[in-house]
Formats: structure tokens, C-alpha cells, sequence
């Protein structure tokens, strides 16, 4: 059975399309009507305006191979906006990323650092904030094999710029480990339960920070040394001997990882202040186990 179709332009009108209506506003932007621009009493400033979610490409630098990454990262970019103003102008937000985009977006301090203050030029305002999360990806080789794949982690740069304190920087990372029950291995026979576990790390950047130091490496090497064993992208049965009898020699409790992990970040000079958060994926519970900490230097 062959359908007979109206046109196109009647299946439109069929669902709801009708004309377009006379147009009797200005086309051009000098005859628009601005109304974010409006000066008036507005009732109160607005500590942060702006746009979230938005992703782009960018490029990361990594002590650890692969050395260099390209990646999409998701930003946040906020200002503050006076009473005296409505709105802001939102489309600014994007311009500049994709300025930035042409020229080859590389996500460190300095880069990250020039586009905030130019921003905050631009809207003329006198804070602004960037947040962007991102993967980082890091080789990982089996301990007998040499087998090598990759691990991830999720990465996040947050700068708060204001034109009379300057830059004030923080990251975060969460990485995976692998935790064995301290308590499973006393009071068992045999064998210990075990789980993955997931230490996130947030620290504030003293100005000692330079882009010559990789903080994800750092951060990562201080959640990953403290845990009962590594993740590993590949493993052989040798590579897995090893591991598992790691873990055994190596119990952690959520509490453990946390103060072993904020030891290793009060040692490093360049961060101010931390807050460690271990998250268990308890393997003999439904629940998840989690301890935080936090410190100020």
C-alpha cells in the first residue's frame, strides 16, 4: 500500500508551523534594547553569575605517560554582578572559551590565571570564578608483566580571581585504590574481604605553586601509596599474586587511608589547606563505608 504524502510544507501547518508575523522591532544590536545593561536598585549583589556545563576540548600536560592529553572539560564561569546591575552578559562567557579554544585551550595555572583576570576586564567586574573538571588518564603497568594500560582519574581546577586579593587557586582529585579489611583479616582463618575504594583529595594552592610541579601526579601518588594495593588497567596471574598479597600485607580501614593520605599533603609546602574523603564500595555490605578529613596549615 503506497501512502499518498501532502508537502512538506503542509505537514508543517499540520502540526502547529504557521506564518511568520510582521516584524516591527529593531534587527540591529545598536537598536536593541539592552535589557541585562538596566542601572537600578535591584535589591542585592549576586556573589556568583554565569554559565555551567558547557564542555570543550582542551589540552593537559602530564608528568606521567601519556605526557600530553587532549580531553573534554566541563567549565563553570561565574561573576559577581552589583545591585545596581540586572544582569550580566552571558554571551561573554562563551565568547572568551572560544577564543581561548582557537587558540589551543591548555589547562594550566598561567593559562587559567590570564583567562579569568581578562574576563573579569572584559565583564567589568570585580570577581570572577573558573571551575573545570576534566578525566586525566595515566599509564599503569602490571607489577611481574610490565603489561601497561591506562587508569583514569577525575580531575578538577577551581580559580577565584578578585582585582584586590589576586588568584586564589585549588584542585581535586579522585583517583581509585584497592582497600583490605583490617578487621576481616584478625578475626578470619583465612582470607580478608576487600573492596575498591575512592579517595578524593581537595587542596588549596599556597603561591610556592609553579606549573613545574604536576599537582595530579602528587596527589595521586599520595592516595595511591597509602592504599592496601593499586588498581591496574592489565593484569597476568603473576601480576595478580602480587597485588592480592600486597593487600593482605597492606590492611587499610576508610580512617586509615584518610590520616595516612593527609600526612603526605600536610608534608608538601605548596598546599595550604586539604580535605581528604575516603569511599569504600563495601564488597559484604550494601553500604558504602566513607571517613573525611579536613585540615588547615
Amino acid at each position: 500500500m503506497i501512502i499518498k504524502l501532502p508537502s512538506k510544507e503542509e505537514r508543517h501547518k499540520l502540526f502547529g508551523s504557521v506564518p511568520p508575523g510582521a516584524k516591527i522591532k529593531p534587527t540591529t544590536k545598536n537598536g536593541m534594547k539592552d535589557l541585562q545593561n538596566q542601572k537600578n536598585k535591584f535589591l542585592f549583589d549576586i556573589n556568583q553569575v554565569g554559565i555551567s556545563n558547557i564542555k570543550q576540548p582542551v589540552n593537559i600536560h602530564s608528568s606521567l605517560s601519556p605526557n600530553q592529553q587532549t580531553t573534554i572539560a566541563t567549565f563553570t564561569l561565574t561573576s559577581s554582578l552589583p545591585y545596581d546591575r540586572k544582569g550580566t552578559n552571558m554571551s561573554r562567557f562563551v565568547e572568551q572559551l572560544e577564543q581561548y579554544r582557537r587558540q589551543g585551550f591548555i589547562l594550566d595555572f598561567s593559562t587559567l590565571h590570564d583567562f579569568v583576570k581578562t574576563l573579569s576586564e572584559r565583564l567589568e567586574q570585580k570577581e570572577t570564578q573558573l571551575q573545570v573538571e576534566f578525566p586525566w588518564f595515566y599509564e599503569r603497568k602490571g607489577p611481574s608483566s610490565d603489561l601497561t594500560g591506562l587508569n583514569h582519574t577525575q580531575a578538577k581546577m577551581k580559580i577565584n580571581y578578585t582585582q584586590e586579593h589576586g588568584f586564589k587557586d585549588e584542585v581535586s582529585l579522585t583517583c581509585g585504590i584497592t582497600t583490605l579489611c583490617p578487621c576481616s583479616k584478625e578475626i578470619s582463618e583465612y582470607s580478608a574481604h576487600n573492596q575498591r575504594g575512592y579517595v578524593t583529595m581537595n587542596a588549596q594552592l599556597s603561591s610556592d605553586y609553579s606549573d613545574d610541579i604536576d599537582w595530579k601526579q602528587v596527589l595521586l601518588h599520595a592516595a595511591e601509596s597509602n592504599a592496601s594495593a593499586y588498581i591496574h588497567p592489565i593484569l597476568k596471574r603473576p601480576d595478580e599474586k602480587i597485588v592480592t598479597e600486597q593487600a593482605y600485607e597492606n590492611p587499610r580501614f576508610v580512617e586509615d587511608i584518610v590520616r595516612l593520605v593527609a600526612a603526605d599533603l600536610y608534608e608538601i609546602e605548596w598546599i595550604k589547606r586539604f580535605d581528604v574523603e575516603c569511599r569504600n564500595e563495601e564488597s559484604i555490605h550494601l553500604h558504602d563505608a566513607i571517613a573525611l578529613l579536613s585540615i588547615k596549615k
